[in-house]
């Protein structure tokens, strides 16, 4: 069944993509493949490919090799090109798939084709190789066949695998970086075939098309400056991240082939040590990711090879082994901003998200050998071990930015939402409980009332559940499972209620005399009121997330501490969360009962998963059950080399002597701990 759902997927998410470029108008979809037709026919027929407002992209052979596919663009409106695409996709995905390192278990063989599937079409150079209709899958088609396919096979069909990648680099020329690949893994006859196809290519169309070729090569240096700018965020190069850093000049020119020369050999070092590891494809991934950054410009459907990087195994913990494919995968399908907050200091990672992928990936990850022991055994990581920060800090910021675009993309037409408030007032007023108004005018009468619940709705409802997260993950880190999982599903109702039931709160509801404490009165008969509906989602009322994550801090410390001070606090912040809430106009006081329950439904929800949880200890509990882990990993251990009983039972705090206040024997012997 599980293997039927992710065939369903791969096939569902093809079709959605091929969808959403087909639906397109004739005039938008497959921009760069329109591009190239002239008003004399394809690939400017007679004219030059570089001249105008839209240049060919692609090298000169590419132009001209490519003259009768593109027909397809000009009379099938694309199509057969989409079509083709999606098909040469398919075949990457099955490469990929086929190329893991042994031995692969069954389950692996049969989920790796459908999980690749889905992979390379969601992944932004796959989804941007569609809309533009460029043809950047067919190197990475052809390099995978010449490295992986032919590999192992006669002299002839190394050759012929040269070959493949030399007409891979005619089309590409960063792929070029395969060539001393070859020459280092011992396919030398195979390094010079692709080394003759390239350079038989390339100076077969300089005779057919000298002044293209030259502006190529000579005048635009391999490309750069066709398209758009070098230094645009969708170059992750190192020659874009250097522009966009502001060097300019010979400095940069110098700096950058220095960075280019280290970062080749380093990328080869490793490439041919995981290949001769029986790591082809890590090896192909490696070169190919060294070949992104490297190049003069690696636009969007270039960077494909990075994606190819998840074959790699990193950690020596099984906690560690997710860290290194979430983070590709995430670079790859997301852009920038969903990864790294977005402040000042870090804008820089984000803008080159994808490059660091590339980097860490040719030059960086020690990633594992399959002779190391931690190969297809790593270290139980346990309930009780603390999670991987870089894996928890990633997923948590990506958790956010998926809570952002949930809360923006929401239902919030303002009828609707309107109409909510109407029946949530309605239902107040029948039990009694309509409180918000007269909680709402105390706050605006009361200036110190007024400033402190501003500054409290605004600064409390993230710092403290943050600060308490890490508090238990430093301190309690078997806790910091159990309860961040419970405050993320929480999370995910809250945002299916901003879905199903758009809510305008309080202070967006026209004629009942609620004032917006933080910007004052609101003008209802403008249609575009409130300077806030214009920067997110504001109908996103019902549950309330304020009062629900501090009642998950409260329950937090109620379950961790017996001080009374502490739980008194505890017990305040939800209260006076509430009151804010309310006091401020943005919320209703049912907003904060669906806050509280879908954090009971969270820790529901956790407990359900986690199955019987253990009774908590107050105090020392995760420091007691860390210990009792770290005993029992050195039983195991103390097993495996052949220990004595007595060590295991000392390692395990299993003594078997009697202590000082045991009566005196009586004759009934203590079994002895058998090991294992």
């Amino acid at each position: 069944m599980a293997l039927v759902a992710l065939w369903l997927l791969a096939l569902a998410l093809a079709a959605r993509q091929a969808a959403a470029v087909l639906r397109q108008p004739s005039d938008k979809r497959l921009v760069d493949l329109l591009a190239w037709i002239g008003d004399n026919g394809v690939l400017r027929a007679h004219e030059s490919l570089y001249d105008g407002a839209t240049p060919f992209t692609g090298t000169p052979f590419a132009g001209l090799a490519l003259k009768p596919l593109t027909r397809a663009a000009e009379q099938g409106l694309g199509v057969a090109w989409t079509i083709g695409t999606l098909l040469l996709v398919a075949a990457v995905g099955v490469l990929a798939a086929r190329a893991l390192p042994g031995p692969v278990s069954r389950r692996t063989s049969l989920f790796a084709v459908p999980v690749a599937l889905s992979l390379l079409v969601v992944s932004v150079p796959v989804r941007n190789t569609f809309h533009l209709g460029q043809t950047s899958i067919l190197p990475v088609l052809l390099v995978l066949l010449g490295w992986l396919v032919l590999r192992e096979r006669g002299q002839a069909d190394k050759q012929t695998g040269g070959a493949l990648i030399g007409l891979a680099a005619a089309l590409q020329p960063s792929v070029l970086l395969f060539v001393p690949l070859l020459w280092l893994t011992g396919r030398r006859p195979a390094a010079l075939a692709a080394g003759g196809t390239f350079a038989l290519c390339t100076l077969g169309t300089w005779v057919a098309m000298p002044d293209d070729s030259f502006t190529y090569w000579v005048h635009h240096v391999a490309g750069v400056g066709l398209g758009d700018a070098a230094d645009a965020t969708a170059n992750q190069s190192l020659h874009g991240a250097l522009l966009r850093a502001g060097l300019r000049g010979p400095g940069e020119i110098a700096l950058l082939l220095a960075l280019v020369a280290a970062v080749a050999w380093l990328a080869l070092r490793r490439a041919v040590r995981y290949a001769r590891d029986g790591q082809p494809l890590l090896a192909a991934a490696i070169v190919g990711s060294a070949a992104v950054a490297v190049s003069p410009t690696a636009w969007q459907h270039q960077q494909l090879w990075v994606l190819l990087a998840v074959a790699g195994r990193v950690g020596r913990r099984s906690g560690d082994r997710l860290m290194w494919p979430v983070f590709v995968v995430l670079a790859m399908s997301l852009n920038g901003d969903a990864l790294v907050p977005k402040v000042s200091v870090l804008t820089v990672f984000g803008d080159n998200a994808v490059l660091l992928a590339a980097l860490l990936a040719a030059c960086v990850m020690p990633f594992l050998s399959r002779t190391s022991r931690y190969w297809d055994r790593p270290e139980p990581s346990g309930a009780l071990s603390r999670p991987n920060l870089m894996l928890e800090l990633l997923l948590i910021r990506v958790g956010y930015f998926a809570y952002s675009w949930v809360r923006g993309h929401a239902p919030d037409g303002r009828q609707l939402a309107e109409g909510h408030g109407d029946q949530i007032l309605g239902l107040e007023a029948f039990l009694r409980i309509d409180i918000e108004h007269g909680l709402n005018q105390f706050a605006v009468r009361t200036q110190w009332v007024r400033d402190f619940s501003d500054f409290y709705y605004t600064t409390f409802h993230f710092l403290v559940p943050i600060a308490l997260l890490g508090w238990l993950y430093i301190r309690r880190p078997g806790e910091y499972r159990k309860f961040r999982t419970a405050l993320s599903f929480a999370t995910l109702l809250a945002l299916i209620g901003f879905w199903l039931y758009p809510l305008a709160p309080p202070r967006l509801m026209p004629g009942l005399g609620y004032v917006d404490t933080a910007h004052g009165p609101q003008n209802f008969d403008d249609p575009d009121f409130g300077k806030l509906t214009e920067l997110s989602n504001q109908y996103a009322a019902m549950p309330s997330l304020h009062v629900g994550w501090s009642l998950w801090c409260a329950v937090v410390v109620f379950m961790l501490t017996r001080k009374t001070w502490l739980r008194a606090l505890a017990a305040l912040y939800p209260t006076l969360t509430t009151f804010v809430v309310m006091a401020t106009a943005n919320h209703y006081l049912l907003d904060a009962a669906g806050g509280v329950l879908v954090i009971t439904a969270g820790f529901l929800i956790q407990r359900r998963l986690q199955g019987r949880v253990p009774e908590l200890r107050i105090g020392g509990a995760a420091a007691d059950r860390t210990d009792e882990a770290d005993k029992m990993d050195k039983m195991g251990e103390a097993d495996k080399a052949g220990r004595r009983d007595g060590a295991v039972r000392g390692a395990s705090g299993a003594a078997s002597d009697p202590s000082p206040s045991d009566p005196p024997d009586s004759g009934d012997r203590r079994a002895p701990v058998r090991r294992g």
